[in-house]
């Protein structure tokens, strides 16, 4: 079911966002490509509405007049990121700061090799 699949890429990005400081356009906008299917504009449009508290506010209103929002999608990914924000810096807190940054590059590496091989 999609809502499992939102509230996921919901929780990783918190959990990312609490580890490394990321999650809007290096989580979400490639999950929703990528897993869920939106279109571009959708796709961001969509992440913006899901950080508005503290992203994206003017961002996503333009986005909304332009109907590319799915205000749904949106909530359970910001639900999603709420707690996962929590988990990801327990994580964190634990590591060692070589090892957390060698994990970050390599998270990197993945998304980059992903967005350069994959075609639609």
């Amino acid at each position: 079911m999609v809502y499992w699949t939102l509230l996921g890429i919901g929780l990783f990005a918190g959990v990312l966002a609490g580890m490394f400081g990321i999650g809007g356009g290096l989580i979400i906008v490639p999950a929703l490509l990528l897993i869920v299917g939106l279109k571009e504009t959708e796709a961001i449009g969509t992440s913006l509405a899901a950080l508005i508290p503290p992203v994206g506010l003017l961002g996503a209103a333009e986005y909304y007049r332009g109907g590319f929002i799915n205000l749904r999608y949106a909530a359970l990914i910001a639900l999603g990121l709420f707690l996962g924000a929590y988990f990801g810096a327990k994580i964190t807190t634990s590591l060692p700061p070589l090892l957390i940054r060698r994990l970050y590059a390599g998270f990197l590496l993945l998304v980059a090799a992903r967005m350069l091989w994959m075609g639609k």
